[in-house]
This record gives structure tokens, sequence and C-alpha cells, in this order.
């Protein structure tokens, strides 16, 4: 198989505000080790993609940072979107690059900041979905199972009856992908116990998500036609005028929800999508009040808070279950419980015009 990795590198990460800014998001800091998080997504495929088939996919200044950060990357491979028009605009323009080197070819589109804990299963995992991949016209998700009802994921509804195996690894049909529940449709989907979380990631054979594409997507598929034609000429302009005109819009929502002939794997390979501050109380070692910490502190009379502050000595007194996080020219205090707010300031920086703190 000819496996191309294909790196989703262009997001803001807001809800990891103030430390994420726009010039250097969540996916170019080491949040989650003393790696960044997409050296860690590098790193971790190398063992089965050699660095001549991993892509990155982002705007032209955190390209830039990519090719810092990693530098044994060809640079032909560091893809530039002319705008972010969310995911089905970007992996339209990876698939295409790489289908005009090879239609067969296997691409699997990873985000850059998800957490894996289990490294040698989830390459295990992604071998067979590239299988899977490779031998039909099916296109390949991997569903999380869900531990409590989150209602920041969206779901995915398969069928668990007659999986198809692939290097003995199950793979499910899909029946439908859910958008982000409220609480109580949440607990039902657990109780079901046929309803994953959404992973956001995705493995196709370029020329079936070409097929799929003009099925199931057909007003998509007229930009796919488009790109496909300004790559052949190298005319980077028109690439960039069809960012000016296409939806930005999901690959979730542009073509899965609509395909016919999903699968899904099971992704029980310690997944984290790092959404939010309080995940990493999860992931950073914690104390045995379990305050998870960075930073020299003291800490007195209090439990279950999460604490980054590399720069100066913090005391917390008294206090439970909140977040603070200090930065050389903001500090951030919430309630672990509402840290989803946290992309809500950055919208009331923006429309406050103070482009500073952004």
């Amino acid at each position: 198989m000819d496996i191309r990795a294909v790196i989703m590198a262009g997001g803001a990460g807001t809800r990891f505000w103030p430390l994420s800014r726009k010039k250097k998001p969540k996916q170019f800091l080491p949040i989650v080790s003393e790696k960044t998080m997409i050296e860690e997504t590098v790193h971790r495929l190398l063992a089965k993609v050699p660095s001549n088939n991993i892509y990155t996919i982002a705007n032209f200044e955190q390209t830039q940072v990519i090719r810092n950060l990693l530098p044994d990357l060809p640079e032909v491979n560091l893809l530039v979107e002319p705008q972010g028009r969310n995911t089905a605009p970007s992996l339209m323009l990876a698939t295409a690059w790489i289908y005009l080197q090879n239609p067969k070819a296997v691409l699997a589109a990873l985000p850059a900041d998800h957490l894996i804990k289990d490294a040698p299963f989830f390459l295990k995992k992604l071998e067979a979905g590239a299988t899977a991949a490779a031998k039909g016209e099916n296109l390949i998700t991997f569903g999380i199972p869900p531990s409590y009802p989150e209602t920041g994921y969206g779901y995915i509804r398969f069928s668990p009856e007659k999986p198809l195996q692939f290097q003995d690894e199950p793979f499910f049909l899909v029946q439908e992908f859910k958008e982000k529940p409220e609480y109580e449709q949440a607990k039902n989907f657990l109780e079901q116990g046929n309803y994953f979380w959404n992973s956001g990631m995705f493995l196709w054979r370029a020329d079936i998500f070409v097929q799929k594409l003009e099925k199931h997507a057909p007003s998509m598929f007229i930009y796919w036609q488009k790109i496909l034609d300004a790559l052949r000429n190298k005319d980077e302009a028109r690439i960039a005028s069809i960012f000016d005109e296409i939806p930005s819009i999901s690959i979730d929502c542009a073509l899965m929800e609509k395909a016919e002939g999903v699968l899904m794997g099971k992704g029980t390979f310690g997944w984290s999508d790092v959404g939010a501050w309080s995940s990493l109380a999860d992931i950073w070692p914690r104390d045995k009040e379990r305050n998870a910490l960075r930073g020299e502190s003291i800490i007195l009379d209090s439990q279950n808070c999460l604490l980054y502050n590399p720069h100066k000595l913090t005391a917390l007194i008294g206090v439970k279950d909140i977040i603070v996080v200090d930065t050389e020219d903001a500090l951030l205090i919430t309630k672990k419980n509402m840290d989803q707010k946290v992309k809500d300031v950055v919208e009331e920086i923006r429309q406050k015009g103070k482009a500073e703190y952004l």
C-alpha cells in the first residue's frame, strides 16, 4: 500500500487561550509533553509512514512554523491553503495533490493536536484502516468508545452486526453521524451502546474519494475539478481564487454524513482531542489532592485545580475545581466546568479590537 498521512494543522486552538494565540495555536505548543503536539503526531507516524509520505496542510504563516518544527519533512509536502475554509476544502486540496501523484494512494487525514496514548496499537489500527480503504469502495473513520455523556463531541451511530474484518480488526457500517447532542441525548447515546465519539480521523483511497464526492456532494465536486485543474497547471493564483469561492464546511458535513459505505473502526488506543484546558487534568501528573500543575507552586487546602504558570511562583489557598493560566500578557481564571467558554472570551477580544491579545 501507498499510505500518505495528511496532518491537518490549520486550527486556531481558541479554547487554549491565553497560551494559544493566532501566531502560535495549540498544535505548535508543548502542552502534553516536551514536544509540540504536531511534533508528537509526526513522531508517532514515523514508525509506519516514511517522512516523504507525511504531509501537512495549514495557512502560509502556520506553514513557516511547521517548517522550523519539522525540518525533516520535504518542503514540497508542506501544503498551503490560501485561507482557512474548514476541513472539507483543505482535505480536497490535499487529496488532489496526492491524487495527481497516485490515484490509488490511501490518504490518512489526521488532526495535528490529538493525544494518542498507545501509539503502537494506534498504528496497528491505522494500517488495518488503510487496508480497508485500499481494498474496497469505502471511506474509513475511527470512533472513540464514549466514557461519559460528552456534549462537545459529534457522535457516530454504527451497526454492531456483522463487521468486516481487515487485518483481524473489525470495521462496522456507519448508519449516521450525529451533531453535538444535549446532555440527556448524550446519556441516551451511551445507554444504547452503538454510538461512539467522532474522532475526526479519516482514511480513503484518493480515487474513491473522488467518486464519493461526485455522487454524494456534487456541489463540492465542482470545486474539486477546479482545484485539480489549477494544480495540474501549477496556478497558485487560481487556487487562491477558488478558496475565495468555496463553501467553508467540514468534511463531516460536506461528505461523510452523506456518503454510503462508510466504515468505523474502534479507536481503543487512548485518544483525547485535548480540546480544552480541563482535558489536561487527566494528562498532566496530579498531586494527592488531584491538582494538575505546571510551574512552581504552593497549594494549600485546594483540590482538583489545574494551574499553568511556569514564569513565577503561584499560591492557591482554599479553592477547588478552578483553572488558572498565566502568560506574560494575560491571565485566565475559570471554573473547570466552564472552560469551553474560553472561545467566547476570544470572540469578545476580537469584537473589542484588542488584536494584540489574539
